[in-house]
């Protein structure tokens, strides 16, 4: 029974990527609110989610966020219409969301030479004064 459950949970799981277009916007306007962003893409169809990523310690919209809506006829005509769209004063950038490829993650070290950079005045470990 538990290996069925499992199967069932896993086709609901891809149907629900089938049938749900993930949209990504781009290019926002800092200004705008979830609420103007749905109004925006229901004017095609409808839509089940709407989301703008904010920076998690400022709560500042970080200018793109991503729209689901059910029917992929819908979607595509306002992927169609909207990209290149100007709101609020700003063209946005409006797209079909791919997702990332496992194992794909962003590195949080900037340092293409892999090793430390511990730069700067004194250079590397020089804990002493030493002006």
């Amino acid at each position: 029974m538990i290996v069925v459950s499992v199967i069932f949970k896993l086709h609901l799981r891809n149907y629900y990527k089938i049938v749900h277009m993930n949209i990504f916007v781009g290019s926002l306007p800092f200004s705008i609110e979830e609420v103007d962003l749905r109004e925006s893409f229901e004017a095609y169809g409808a839509v089940d989610s709407v989301k703008i990523i904010t920076d998690k310690f400022t709560g500042r919209s970080k200018g793109f966020g991503f729209v689901e809506m059910p029917n992929d006829e819908e979607a595509q005509k306002a992927i169609n219409e909207l990209n290149g769209a100007t709101v609020q004063g700003r063209a946005i950038v409006v797209n079909k969301s791919e997702p990332k490829p496992e194992g794909e993650r962003r590195s949080f070290n900037n340092n293409s030479r892999g090793g430390d950079s511990r730069g700067g005045y004194g250079g590397g470990n020089n804990r002493g004064g030493g002006y």
